[in-house]
């Protein structure tokens, strides 16, 4: 079973940058797929990226295609998230997510997840 661990949060300008950063342990960090999520206050957690086990390709939400980069380091165990162009629309509870037995499908659901991170604060200020 995988322990996973977000950090790079915080309070950041319009028009600022963020990394998030989500540390994994407990389990064989490449055979997973990997994925962001996010929930704003009074929303439902939503998609926002995801990133395969096998050549790292990636997937994102429509909302965040070209502002946002997801990246792996299977040798550190971790995934980042990078964050450009941050806008307050952005402000929510950023997740990490990792789901065994993958395939080479894009998994975009939280059912498709089977662990989960604590989550991250992030903050876009006007």
């Amino acid at each position: 079973q995988v322990q996973l661990v977000e950090s790079g949060g915080g309070l950041v300008q319009a028009g600022g940058s963020l990394r998030l950063s989500c540390a994994a342990s407990g389990g064989t960090f490449s055979s997973y797929a990997m994925g962001w999520f996010r929930q704003a206050p009074g929303k439902e957690r939503e998609f926002v990226a995801t990133i395969n086990r096998d050549d790292g390709s990636t997937y994102y939400a429509d909302s965040v295609k070209g502002r946002f980069t997801i990246s792996r380091d299977n040798a550190k165990n971790t995934v980042y998230l990078q964050m450009n162009s941050l806008e307050p629309e952005h402000t929510a509870v950023y997740y990490c997510a990792a789901r065994r037995l993958s395939s080479s499908f894009f998994y975009t659901q939280r059912y498709q997840y089977a662990y989960w991170g604590q989550g991250t604060q992030v903050t876009v200020s006007s």
